[in-house]
């Protein structure tokens, strides 16, 4: 299993196996997951100051479509590639909320799992989005139903830039074992519904239409941004 070459992939496929230099505030994900909230409330902040946002849930659901796609990323890069991944345990996946691909997470294990549905779903579903989606409800009101479909969109992104980098250096193999992944994972109770046809179109809205200049993601569920009812507002003053 070569995470070099899995992390050529892609920005959200890097996975740093030492800590970066310079330092960094780098703590378990599982800290979070028990309830340390800060980190995360921190990077939601800093997603509405980028993204200009007034509405809150639009910066948690932008923040986690991004936390999510680096999750599915690292663990289905390495399965499609080798027919293994990291075992990105809570406890041994750090991440820093600061700091972007590849240097926000650092996994200080060592173990790997075989690339099944299973497998992956134990490592990043239920391991890591579960309790993460949890705690992003607890920073505010963002629906269940995003969260999915958040989950299911970051996990066909996956599957799109796997695709297209196994055409480019002619690995079909890793291009049919990643798209019987997240085939299956895509039919699991969670993320069932979420995305749908040959083209993996969500079928729910993550919200990035209602920032500031926003507008639709490639794979959003309307073809046209509704009205906001921001469009009206005066400038504050």
């Amino acid at each position: 299993m070569d995470l070099v070459e899995s992390g050529s992939v892609g920005g959200f496929f890097a996975l740093r196996t030492t800590p970066p230099e310079g330092g960094g505030a780098h703590r378990p994900l599982a800290r979070l997951y028990v309830g340390e909230d800060g980190p995360l409330t921190a990077r939601v902040d800093r997603v509405a100051a980028r993204l200009g946002t007034p509405e809150r849930r639009v910066a948690a659901s932008i923040a986690h479509l991004g936390l999510a796609a680096r999750l599915w990323s690292t663990a289905i890069g390495p399965a499609a590639l080798y027919g293994r991944f990291p075992d990105l345990a809570p406890g041994e996946l750090h991440w820093d909320g600061a700091l972007t691909s590849p240097d926000d997470l650092w996994w200080s294990g060592s173990a790997t799992r075989p690339a099944t549905v299973d497998e992956l779903a134990a490592v990043v579903l239920e391991a890591h989005l579960v309790p993460l989606h949890a705690a992003l409800r607890r920073d505010g009101g963002i629906s269940p139903r995003l969260l999915w479909g958040n989950a299911g969109s970051a996990l066909a992104g996956s599957l799109r830039e796997l695709s297209r980098w196994a055409a480019v250096h002619r690995r079909p193999d890793a291009a049919e074992r990643a798209a019987a992944l997240v085939s299956g994972l895509l039919a699991r109770p969670e993320l069932a519904g979420t995305v749908r046809g040959p083209r993996l179109r969500r079928s729910s809205c993550c919200l990035y239409y209602r920032c500031p200049g926003g507008g639709l993601c490639g794979d959003c569920v309307f073809d046209h941004a509704p009205r906001t009812g921001l469009e009206a507002r005066p400038p504050a003053p």
